[in-house]
């Protein structure tokens, strides 16, 4: 069974004994319209110009060619086969075959001179996923981590959660694995070993068994059983609120209508977007979608066209959606990998990796759109700028953090505290003022 995170993220949440004892599955007939509806109130009251409260990664595991996605440069040396289509803003170009988020271009920005010191697949995924390079005496929380940490609320389900499969998925770091992100596999069918195996009596009967058994080991160890929980009985209440919430409806794509499903493409990338939607609207913080196997050393222009002919749908329809909900002014999407791929094509028609001047879209959130933050050469003749020198308004990995906690209203430089009393500033960047 999937490891369960704190649901709450770091709520005080207390619950009843008829609660931890509920184990009733969902009613039946139960529509998706009114139960969405009621799950995306809160989030849809957010006031206007209020901070964002919820984030998706859209992770492009592998490291996407800026070339050949969010910074095209046909006819140029570097250039490559790719060509370049215009967007619905003037003077923004998008690589062709984004033809439906090039439609949605007023509200996406993108950063073009991101810059990273991390040129390996491992430790520059850890640098872009926690803001920190790897430091061999800690773990550093993720994006995902730190918002559940900083924003304490209440949900029956996990309000951090990774879906696909993902070589780092988002996690809790040294804040406590209780933060970890709650991972999934494809949303095609329903989520696992979430739901009782057994008739809800039948259910009902274990849960008592094991309470008494936890009781009686405690015995005379703990003076206030209903004061001084221990951390099993916590995680226990956890799961079974969850495997009895109604709230899982959420992860249920089935339950959109087939044209929905379709407008995010045939793919499992498309059903985790829409996924991710679904989750947001219930109220979960952060959603972490991977889309793998960006990583062209070979075959290129191919290669990378085939992956943005899945994304692109997916993307757009993402936000469509949240637009439509009036939930992207309160989410903001992140779409990116852990670097880009080189300028210049090798001999096997590849592109290598190339941390020194990469790409990044955002959208909703705070973030304006229809923005380009900073440039890249597209003809880096010398040694000097092949290695990024050239970059315009060049922005490290930490800046995106800090961009990011500040459109959610955490304050990012404040310290946190490690395990061992160690002060650690949430993000070392300055916010992208561009972007805003």
């Amino acid at each position: 069974m999937n490891t369960l995170p704190d649901s709450s993220c770091g709520g005080r949440e207390h619950l009843s004994r008829r609660t931890f004892l509920q184990a009733g599955g969902l009613a039946g007939g139960l529509s998706l319209t009114p139960v969405a509806e009621a799950l995306s109130r809160a989030a849809e009251k957010q006031p206007s110009g209020a901070p964002a409260r919820s984030v998706i990664v859209l992770w492009l595991q592998g490291g996407p060619s800026q070339l050949d996605t969010f910074d095209p440069k046909p006819g140029s040396p570097i250039g490559g086969e790719v060509k370049d289509r215009s967007t619905a803003v003037k003077g923004i170009q998008l690589a062709a075959g984004f033809e439906q988020l090039a439609d949605q271009m007023q509200h996406v920005s993108l950063i073009r001179s991101l810059i990273s010191k991390e040129g390996d697949h491992e430790r520059a995924t850890y640098n872009m996923k926690t803001g920190y390079r790897p430091d061999p005496t800690l773990i550093h929380p993720s994006i995902g981590a730190v918002v559940c940490h900083q924003l304490t609320d209440q949900l029956e389900i996990p309000r951090h959660v990774s879906i696909l499969p993902n070589t780092w998925a988002a996690r809790g770091g040294y804040l406590g694995d209780q933060y970890d992100a709650f991972k999934i596999g494809d949303p095609r069918g329903p989520v696992p070993d979430v739901r009782p195996q057994v008739s809800d009596k039948r259910f009902a009967q274990r849960i008592q068994n094991l309470d008494l058994l936890e009781k009686s080991f405690a015995r005379g160890r703990l003076r206030n059983l209903d004061e001084q929980k221990t951390l099993h009985q916590l995680s226990t209440q956890r799961a079974v609120t969850m495997m009895s919430s109604d709230q899982l409806v959420a992860f249920d794509i089935q339950q959109e209508p087939l044209t929905e499903q379709q407008a995010f493409g045939d793919s499992a990338m498309g059903r985790s977007c829409l996924a991710a939607a679904r989750l947001i609207e219930a109220g979960v913080r952060c959603v972490e979608v991977t889309f793998g196997n960006w990583d062209s050393h070979i075959n290129n222009a191919q290669f990378q066209a085939e992956k943005v002919a899945v994304l692109d749908p997916a993307f757009a329809a993402l936000i469509r959606r949240l637009k439509e909900r009036r939930l992207l002014d309160s989410t903001l999407v992140l779409c990116g990998g852990e670097f880009g791929r080189t300028p210049q094509i090798n001999p096997a028609g590849g592109r290598d990796h190339w941390p020194h001047g990469f790409s990044m879209a955002l959208a909703g959130g705070g973030v304006a759109g229809g923005r380009v933050i900073g440039e890249t050469s597209p003809d880096p003749e010398t040694e000097r700028d092949q290695r990024g020198s050239d970059v315009v308004q060049p922005h490290p990995v930490a800046d995106v953090h800090a961009t990011v906690f500040h459109c959610l209203g955490i304050n990012f430089e404040q310290e946190l505290q490690t395990p061992i009393g160690r002060p650690m500033a949430i993000a070392q960047g300055k916010v992208i003022e561009g972007l805003l």
